[in-house]
């Protein structure tokens, strides 16, 4: 079933009223004492963590959403449920994260958000919707509409002519790589000859409001590199980003600089391919052509 511009602005207002739904009741525990468990994921602690809020924030996401799997014919994908598959059938899918940043929520520091993308079978995200409780800052995108921040256009300056600061946005593991040092210096020399001066290392956010504050902060950028090994984030932990990034111009792409892969087939993990959120494209070329990068991918 084919989506109509009019199904594309209905099925987001859903998912922004899911998203805020589900924001309210992550705000409401943010402050308690909440059970954590591991689950079995990738290799990060990031990401085998989870609570009960996570669980529940998924319940109320789908009260919503779920009477439109059947008069939109819409298969579904979240973070806390089994991937059974139906995305590669159906036109389009929900790739759900009830909690991203569950490792920050349960630190009780900024970086967990709600977010809520509609992928076609391809793999192009159609719409995105972000919701971070801490800020109530709501950001979405619907593909060929632009992109919005609290339900006004937003256009932020992704620019380098008057910065002076940059801000790399990593997860933690990057801080353990024998050779994250030496990136750092060769970055800090590209940067200088940009005229600028400052380098920042933002480092406590999920992959979701890693990839809006590349955006917020710009310039900046986050990225992983490919790997073999099962992990490097989820189709659900960079979906809605993508697609707002699209609507700005801003790339977000594999760590090749092609197309993310979106609906992969074999697997929910992004190792295959790496991730990159760049503010602009000199950034991301920047990354790309890191030579300590690229020895080691």
């Amino acid at each position: 079933m084919q989506l109509s511009i009019t199904d594309l602005n209905t099925l987001c207002l859903l998912a922004i009223k899911a998203a805020q739904k589900a924001g309210l009741l992550i705000s409401e525990f943010s402050t308690k004492e909440v059970s954590v468990k591991n689950k079995e994921a990738a290799d990060s602690l990031a990401s085998q963590v989870v609570t009960e809020v996570d669980v529940k924030a998924q319940n109320i996401i789908l009260e919503v959403l779920s009477p439109t799997l059947s008069k939109y014919d819409l298969a579904l994908l979240t973070e806390e449920s089994v991937d059974d598959k139906s995305r590669l059938q159906k036109d389009y899918f929900w790739c759900i994260d009830p909690m991203d940043g569950t490792l920050a929520f349960t630190e009780k520091t900024p970086g967990y958000a709600v977010s809520i993308a509609l992928v076609s079978k391809s793999g192009k995200p159609v719409i995105g919707v972000v919701f971070d409780p801490t800020t109530q800052n709501l950001y979405h995108a619907i593909n060929g509409q632009g992109a919005f921040k609290n339900d006004v256009a937003w256009q932020p300056n992704l620019d380098l002519e008057g910065k002076n600061s940059f801000t790399l946005h990593i997860d933690r593991t990057f801080l353990e790589f024998d050779y994250f040092n030496e990136f750092i210096l060769g970055l800090e020399e590209r940067l200088t000859e940009l005229n600028i001066n400052q380098l920042k290392i933002q480092k406590q956010a999920g992959a979701v409001l890693n990839a809006i504050w590349t955006l917020e902060q710009a310039p900046g950028c986050y990225f992983k590199i490919p790997k073999p090994t099962a992990g490097g984030g989820s189709l659900w932990d960079f979906a809605a980003t993508a697609c707002i990034f699209n609507e700005l111009g801003a790339p977000a792409t594999s760590f090749n600089g092609s197309a993310l892969d979106l609906n992969r087939s074999d697997s929910t993990f992004m190792n295959h391919r790496g991730v990159l959120y760049a503010s602009n494209q000199l950034i991301a070329k920047i990354i790309m052509g890191n030579p300590i990068l690229a020895k080691n991918t």
